[in-house]
């Protein structure tokens, strides 16, 4: 196979470039990993040839907040996430979280990677902060494994959980781990898996859980940390736990994170819907980012956050699927149509709504911007060839075709794309991987799920 791919005839190419230009009846030629050339008629000499007669063609989704290791555990309505506050809800789920080990991570990431590659998403964050006496600290390496069978762009958080439960904390004793063991990995992981370079596949972040369940000098000594090793931060913030917060503060979890330093443009936050208008203004300044998850916000009846407004505070914002436990899919074009759908519904409220174009930013510019690249993110010269097309011939399509910036997220096309590329490299085609047999690799995971999981707890799974 050539070094060069020319993608021909491409019905509309929607860049999400600075000048949100949209190319129509063009061609698209890839060299190696890069975007080396965008317009009708190139030179096919030496190049292979995708039809592109059919494609609406988009930047690959980057997908900014998920929990991989939750995939096993979704469709539960013996443990509802509805009826139940976020912290209670932890108390019942995480009994089966101190259960899972190597298998489960490594088969419930091929199970929630294949979902996010098949819907479009080439890059994507997981924040895998599930170690039990079970993993040891092997569970990021099990997913790097996965990562490179499925040929996903990985970001990795390397999470934790420091603080018992009789300080209240809400996480069993089986998955806590002490600062400095937690420390130590994430400088191993660092070293073996980070790479800085354009066109990386595989990134680390150091990414203590949440304030309330960790000792402060947890995420203050992972601030030093990552400044020194020059990766970034993230942890869950604004998502209920701020009463919890006062109470042993005295301070709100922004002010908080504010004062030892876990803010600033190397950082973000998942989720927000706690934040106040006020502290809108503490992200922009510090240049911290937020990854909104509308799945849980919506299933669990928590309010939703008000997306123009912080763009117009000055905050980046972007889309995650969040865990599958409080999400049951890691379809992200799922995500950005109802992260569209929800703002839609408060635009009256709020005086406007971002439009379904806007929404698709998020997931593409601004989660590039979120992870700290600059390679990804849009389709331009010169940037890596992470894309994926729609086929824009079926016949549930027909008379929206004269917008493709908006088709996604406006008309819902949330299914199995035709063709997901990665650096230049075809990972998804018409309906099967090309580096996996997608039929071996779900009968491997049912098998798992029910040796592992269903089994140890019967009356959860039914």
């Amino acid at each position: 196979m050539g070094r060069k791919k020319l993608i021909r005839k491409v019905r509309a190419i929607v860049s999400c470039d600075a000048q949100d230009r949209v190319y129509t009846d063009c061609d698209l030629l890839i060299d190696g990993y890069q975007i080396a050339q965008i317009g009708p008629n190139l030179d096919a000499v030496g190049c292979e040839i995708l039809d592109g007669e059919n494609y609406f063609i988009y930047p690959g989704l980057v997908n900014t907040h998920h929990h991989f290791f939750q995939t096993f555990v979704r469709n539960l309505l013996t443990i509802d996430y509805p009826n139940l506050l976020v912290v209670d809800w932890l108390d019942r789920i995480y009994p089966i979280f101190a259960q899972i080990d190597n298998e489960v991570i490594y088969h419930s990431s091929l199970v929630a990677m294949a979902d996010l590659l098949k819907h479009g998403c080439t890059t994507a964050f997981d924040h895998q902060y599930c170690y039990t006496r079970k993993t040891g600290t092997a569970a990021v390496d099990r997913q790097m494994e996965a990562a490179s069978l499925l040929g996903i762009r990985y970001h990795a958080g390397r999470g934790c959980n420091t603080l018992e439960r009789s300080k209240g904390s809400t996480i069993p004793d089986e998955m806590l781990e002490t600062t400095d063991d937690f420390l130590s990995d994430c400088q191993r992981l660092v070293e073996r898996y980070h790479d800085p370079k354009p066109n990386s596949m595989s990134q680390i972040v150091i990414a203590p859980c949440q304030p309330i369940n960790s000792y402060e000098d947890t995420f203050k000594e992972s601030v030093k940390l990552a400044h020194s090793l020059g990766v970034r931060l993230h942890t869950h913030l604004g998502e209920g736990e701020n009463p919890i917060m006062l109470e042993r503060t005295g301070m709100r979890t922004l002010d908080w994170a504010q004062s030892i330093g876990f803010v600033g443009p190397d950082v973000w936050i998942a989720h927000g819907w706690e934040l106040e208008r006020a502290e809108y203004a503490i992200l922009a300044e510090t240049g911290t980012g937020l990854s909104h998850c509308p799945a849980p916000a919506v299933l669990g009846g928590f309010p939703i956050i008000d997306i123009p407004a912080l763009q117009h505070a000055g905050v980046n914002v972007s889309l995650g699927c969040d865990g599958s436990a409080t999400n049951d899919s890691s379809n992200l074009l799922e995500t950005l149509r109802m992260a569209y759908l929800a703002q839609s519904y408060h635009s009256k409220q709020r005086g406007g709504a971002p439009s379904a174009y806007e929404m698709l930013k998020l997931g593409t510019v601004n989660g590039a911007k979120t992870l700290g690249r600059e390679d990804i993110g849009s389709l331009e010269i010169g940037k890596a060839a992470d894309l994926f097309a729609v086929d824009v011939s079926k016949l549930e399509l027909a008379g929206t075709l004269h917008d493709p910036r908006n088709l996604i997220a406006r008309v819902g096309a949330t299914g199995p794309v035709a063709l997901t590329m990665v650096g230049g490299k075809v990972v998804w085609q018409d309906g099967r991987f090309t580096q996996a047999d997608e039929a071996s690799l779900a009968q491997k995971a049912e098998k798992v799920c029910t040796e592992h999981l269903r089994k140890q707890f019967p009356s959860i799974f039914g």
